[in-house]
């Protein structure tokens, strides 16, 4: 099943209901390498939940771990539960709420939290800026990772200012391309941390044959990524002042 936005006839998250280990979607398998860089995770958070694709495999393979998921539009949580099997337990709760409001009310830090609300056309303003990217930071614990599903420069005018503010807000950054598609995957750490490409393939290899995913993580690897270090990287930084 599909879910689609209307107003943009834009898909959003593609779901094999009662098969939670079905990712369609390229980016939601790419986005998935920020389990590489945060040891043993126990608490994620998802904003934007779509169909509930991502937070239904992350329950699966983390039946441990606490999982939040959070949209503005009650009518999103409504369909993912009527239509896609997304289904709220002990350990997975779903919340209608502004995803801004939400971080900056978060007191017990994520280990993961995944930004998954932009869209081509319908990039939430408040969701890019300098204030609203160091509040993920605070809600990070601090071997954590943020990981925002953001489209390239043919179809997001604020690309270069989004991996701008990315650099301003957080210590590392790092980004991924998404083989097929129009969306990067970028990866911010609250901290320095020395990578190695090759290290952190044979890590996320490894991740994917512990949890037996259907998909090699380490694969994600092959089709681009970038550590991202020049400061001077075109764009300015969005503020909260600039917003009309």
């Amino acid at each position: 099943l599909e879910f689609r936005r209307v107003l943009f006839r834009s898909r959003q998250s593609v779901v094999k209901p009662g098969d939670p280990d079905h990712l369609e979607l390229a980016y939601s398998k790419v986005a998935l390498v920020g389990l590489a860089l945060c040891e043993q995770p126990r608490r994620f958070l998802v904003v934007g939940l779509g169909g509930g694709s991502l937070p239904m495999f992350l329950r699966k393979h983390y039946p441990a771990a606490e999982i939040d998921a959070v949209d503005i539009d009650p009518g999103v949580v409504e369909v993912a539960k009527k239509f896609f099997g997304f289904r709220e337990d002990e350990r997975m709760r779903a919340h209608v709420g502004d995803g801004r409001q939400f971080i900056e009310n978060v007191r017990q830090p994520y280990d993961m939290i995944i930004l998954d609300a932009f869209g081509a056309r319908s990039v939430p303003a408040h969701l890019t800026t300098l204030e609203f990217l160091q509040a993920v930071r605070r809600a990070l614990a601090p071997s954590g990772v943020a990981v925002s599903n953001v489209w390239r420069p043919a179809h997001n005018d604020l690309y270069n200012e989004m991996i701008r503010t990315h650099q301003a807000a957080f210590d590392q950054l790092f980004v991924l391309d998404v083989p097929g598609d129009v969306n990067n995957i970028l990866l911010a750490l609250p901290r320095r941390q020395a990578v190695d490409r090759s290290e952190l393939t044979r890590t996320a290899r490894n991740i994917s044959a512990e949890k037996k995913f259907r998909f090699d993580l380490g694969d994600s690897f092959v089709y681009g990524f970038a550590v991202v270090t020049d400061r001077t990287y075109p764009g300015k930084v969005l503020r909260d002042a600039d917003l009309d």
